[in-house]
């Protein structure tokens, strides 16, 4: 993708148990930000997407979701499921339909109101009538974590230090919901989820939503004077039940690779490892981080653990990775948490990451994989 298309405002509500609001006064607190932020009124927008992934009874189920919040009537508006990628995909959809020429100035709304809800966490979908019984995603996740563990010769204390980063970064970020940090040593002695997973190895089911404008490069200093280019987005999908694959070996998720692969072709990055400044990674559990690490292609094949040992992906290392919190104390709004990564790379790229900045911030890179493994995209975003 030729950077022809620009980020010109971004809104965040602050994430949590939002229990006093409702989901279409958050999605409109993030669109009115994120319009604020670009100086763009209601009657510009010529087109929006609406991520939303368990919209609940009564609403969501199709764009009405958005227009009736904002009164957003007689323009196309589309909603957007695919799995924890229902974000970030919703922005490639407005990136796409901008680069297309369909349109000059678009919207993407990503929300969810999860904590007021009958169930706990996510219902499972796609599997086995009878082998996925009792199965649960912390359970699923599991079983990459201990294959790795187990083929790399590593211990807890590796993904301990993935919860202590971010936990550590989220404590710096106001809009988190779990602003508190973490030692090793209360992670490692957390209660059980599901072996190696304690509780702090798991992200917290959170309500939130996040917004972002889009239009043409070419018009963009009419909205702002610190645009975000759109370099490049990939989405891929490979088997819904990757876990019930006899040739999945557990050690990373094909479709993040096959996005990947997408993204950085469209922004000439051939080096990952040395051309991606930052990222927020979909760190739904510690491990999840780790494989991410090398799916992306920041480390090779085994060595992605050594990133996180080694500081290097720390808010001051030469590789930050969730400098937000990330999933983990950001928590995790299925269709809020993708554009919520956009927003956030967004503002550290313009310089606005407050005590969290990272020190390089040319290029940086969103990313989400989900159900479970089987969906990613990856957006990449630079100056």
């Amino acid at each position: 993708m030729n950077p022809n298309v620009a980020v010109v405002g971004t809104g965040c509500v602050k994430f949590g148990e939002r229990l006093d609001t409702s989901y279409e006064a958050l999605a409109t607190a993030a669109v009115d930000e994120a319009l604020g932020d670009a100086g763009c009124a209601r009657e510009q927008i010529e087109a929006a997407w609406v991520g939303t992934y368990l919209p609940g009874a009564h609403g969501g189920k199709s764009g009405t979701a958005l227009a009736d919040p904002l009164r957003l009537y007689g323009i196309p508006i589309s909603r957007v499921e695919n799995y924890c990628a229902t974000g970030t995909d919703a922005f490639r959809h407005a990136a796409l339909a901008i680069q297309a020429g369909a349109y000059d100035v678009a919207l993407v709304v990503g929300v969810e109101k999860m904590k007021d809800r009958p169930g706990r966490g996510l219902p499972l979908e796609g599997r086995h009538p009878i082998v996925g019984r009792g199965s649960s995603a912390p359970g699923q996740f599991a079983l990459a974590a201990t294959r790795y563990m187990h083929e790399r010769k590593i211990g807890r204390e590796v993904l301990a230090a993935v919860a202590v980063k971010n936990h550590e970064n989220g404590a710096k970020n106001p809009l988190a919901h779990l602003q508190k940090a973490v030692t090793a040593d209360a992670v490692l002695k957390a209660p059980m989820i599901a072996w190696p997973f304690g509780l702090y190895d798991c992200c917290p089911t959170t309500d939130g939503a996040a917004a972002a404008v889009l239009c043409r490069a070419d018009r963009a200093r009419e909205f702002s004077d610190k645009p975000v280019a759109v370099r490049g987005t990939g989405l891929a999908v490979t088997n819904g039940r990757p876990f019930l694959d006899p040739t999945f070996d557990y050690l990373g998720f094909p479709a993040t690779a096959a996005a990947a692969a997408q993204a950085y072709t469209q922004a000439g990055i051939k080096d990952p490892a040395r051309d991606i400044d930052f990222a927020e990674v979909h760190d739904c559990f510690t491990m999840t981080e780790i494989l991410n690490y090398e799916d992306l292609g920041f480390a090779v094949r085994g060595e992605g653990w050594r990133l996180i040992m080694e500081g290097r992906t720390a808010l001051g290392g030469d590789k930050p990775v969730n400098p937000s919190g990330g999933l983990k104390s950001f928590g995790h709004p299925i269709g809020a948490s993708g554009v919520r990564m956009i927003y956030e790379v967004t503002r550290q790229i313009q310089r606005r990451g407050e005590a969290r900045q990272v020190a390089k911030s040319r290029i940086g890179l969103a990313h989400n994989v989900g159900g479970p493994g089987a969906v990613s995209c990856v957006v990449v975003l630079s100056e």
